[in-house]
């Protein structure tokens, strides 16, 4: 049910095949991104067109990084690699982690996996915990914008009615974002999502027992309802290495007659320094792959994106 300018070449970054997208660009240009976030290490370049892994290429030299935060062993992190013990199941779900992609089979070469959209400069972990695919979930929840006696606000020159998201703004990269985060081990994903937006957007960790079990009512109606998933798959992120790397399933949970999200005190929480209710359209700069999933969802709702409707491409 996409509208025909999904015909263009942001569709053909759709999951399911992305990898031969005209834009394949878009996937890794965060990912060349020197320093690497949070440390002074710079990634050793690569070539746009050295990117993908079937360009051979005998000179490649690329940094190994794993953060301290990392090595040091917190629940949320493998051991590394030669540790004694840990013989990690890749491809698979393993124990209570998993493991699998949500892309396809990837490659694991000397006992590392192999991140599948190409090279990144650098090797080892980063900031991220797991070898191989980091699952996050991102709950993009929507609300019609409204004037003062509640009627939809439609954009001036596209006719098109205005769409808000509730958006949080990072504190470690400062900037705005869809207030995700990783599934824990053995977690459903929908419980991500719910548990995520609440830690994130409304401060849940914060609030009292009846304040938390008020909002869990109010919550439960619209995460219970009909949702679309707006991508699942690998993301395009400033963390990723040639061995690990973020993927999300990003979920839209649109509160049509505003009735449930107009009385939620958003107040940020966790990682989020600042959160409110945003107005959507294309000139929104959002941390990581996050305005595609935003331009996806508008397409969806048939909401207000782009004064310009000229091809992206």
């Amino acid at each position: 049910s996409f509208s025909n300018s999904s015909a263009n070449c942001w569709s053909c970054l759709h999951p399911v095949n992305m990898f031969d997208s005209c834009n394949v660009k878009f996937y890794h240009s965060k990912a060349l991104t020197s320093p690497y976030p949070g440390s002074r290490v710079e990634r050793s370049q690569v070539p746009e067109d050295k990117v993908g892994w079937l360009i051979e290429w005998k000179d490649y030299n690329p940094v190994e990084y794993t953060a301290m935060s990392v090595l040091a062993g917190p629940i949320w992190a493998d051991p590394q690699i030669d540790d004694k013990g840990f013989s990690p199941k890749f491809n698979e779900r393993d124990g209570e982690v998993e493991r699998r992609s949500l892309n396809s089979v990837y490659v694991v070469e000397n006992g590392r996996p192999r991140n599948p959209v190409g090279r990144t400069g650098l090797t080892g972990r980063g900031l991220l915990g797991r070898w191989g695919p980091n699952h996050a979930a991102d709950p993009i929840v929507t609300r019609w914008k409204k004037d003062r006696s509640g009627n939809k606000v439609a954009h001036p020159v596209t006719g098109k009615n205005i769409l808000q998201f509730v958006a949080i703004k990072r504190r470690d990269f400062g900037e705005w974002a869809i207030p995700g985060g990783m599934v824990d081990p053995g977690e459903k994903i929908s419980a991500t999502l719910k548990r995520e937006f609440e830690e994130e957007a409304l401060n849940s960790l914060q609030k009292s027992s009846e304040e938390k079990a008020e909002l869990e009512k109010q919550l439960q109606k619209l995460f219970s309802q009909e949702h679309f998933v707006v991508y699942k798959g690998y993301v395009d992120d400033p963390r990723n290495t040639d061995n690990a790397w973020m993927e999300t399933e990003a979920v839209n949970y649109h509160d049509e007659t505003g009735e449930t999200l107009d009385n939620l005190p958003l107040e940020a929480g966790d990682d989020a320094g600042m959160v409110k209710w945003v107005d959507i359209n294309e000139k929104l700069k959002l941390y990581a792959s996050h305005s595609y999933f935003i331009k996806l969802v508008t397409e969806k709702r048939g909401a207000h994106w782009s004064e310009d409707p000229g091809p992206e491409c």
